[in-house]
């Protein structure tokens, strides 16, 4: 007899849910334990807020000429990151964090253009050099983030993870990045809903998922508003601003990093973003600057 059990916990920052039919207690404890270990495994491991992270020492060996040595998985993480690169015309760059502190720090004024070129110099995925063994960032100040990335790099090795370890039907979400463990014993899938970007309370879409991802990108979290003007923090590395042109982009694909790095992707691109999306025959969510939403899901959209 399966039972369903329920976890909510903190991780990366963000409030997470992991909901899956497990046959007991004991067996539900243990996969929950696994999948938080794995989690905050990767979070010590990438991310940018830690001082002993591997990220962080990567950061500080810029320009120093000390190379930093790298796993197989960490390396695995950068072919991915060369593909978004490549796939997005130079626009899904993990260089390009060192903007962050632009436009990120509750300030009420523009950077000035003379602070935004100061800094662009050290963003070029490019330039860095990376091996399967080792990885350098040949510029002082240059920095590597794997924050486009890792959160739902995770959800994917978690669901991977309760598999292994018996989990046939169960939902994850992180963040509000969502991966299916697998459909609910009853064969229907979980539902999902997708927020409206200016009304977080409220959602545009609702729908079952029996397997696969769903993961967003947009302004609704992270922004501030300057001089009444919106500026997001999705930023363009090209130019060093806050791209605009979509609200929100929501994609359900096979994997979450995937789900999220097109979506990302998609609001990088901006007014061109949506041409985009509609030659990838994925399912997705677009809304648009003005509040139209563009759908390709085909169910449940309010």
């Amino acid at each position: 007899m399966l039972t369903v059990f329920n976890f909510a916990f903190k991780a990366m920052g963000s409030p997470c849910h992991l909901q899956f039919y497990a046959a007991s207690a004991q067996q539900a404890n243990g996969v929950y334990a696994a999948v938080v270990a794995r989690i905050t495994q990767l979070e010590q491991r990438y991310s940018r807020y830690r001082a002993d992270s591997l990220i962080s020492r990567i950061n500080g060996a810029a320009g120093t000429g000390v190379k930093t040595a790298i796993d197989a998985e960490t390396f695995a993480l950068l072919q991915y990151s060369e593909q978004c690169y490549q796939e997005s015309e130079h626009l899904f760059d993990v260089t390009s964090g060192v903007l962050r502190g632009l436009w990120h720090g509750g300030q009420t004024q523009l950077p000035t253009t003379a602070d935004i070129h100061a800094l662009l110099p050290r963003i070029g995925w490019e330039k860095v050099q990376w091996s399967r063994a080792d990885i350098y960032l040949p510029l002082v100040g240059m920095e590597l983030d794997f924050g486009g990335i890792v959160k739902e790099y995770a959800a994917d090795v978690a669901a991977s993870l309760c598999q292994q370890h018996g989990i046939h039907s169960g939902i994850i979400e992180l963040g509000g990045d969502v991966r299916i463990i697998g459909p609910m014993p009853n064969g229907r899938g979980w539902p999902v809903a997708i927020r409206d970007p200016r009304h977080p309370t409220k959602t545009v879409a609702q729908f079952e998922l029996k397997s696969g991802a769903l993961a967003s990108s947009g302004d609704y979290e992270r922004f501030q508003l300057i001089d009444g003007v919106r500026y997001g923090h999705i930023l363009n590395p090209k130019t060093g601003w806050p791209v605009a042109g979509l609200r929100a982009v929501s994609i359900v694909a096979d994997q979450c990093v995937v789900a999220g790095s097109l979506a990302t992707i998609a609001m990088l691109k901006a007014n061109a973003g949506l041409g985009w999306l509609q030659t990838l025959h994925v399912a997705f969510l677009c809304c648009k600057n003005n509040g139209q939403l563009i759908n390709s899901l085909k169910m449940g959209v309010k």
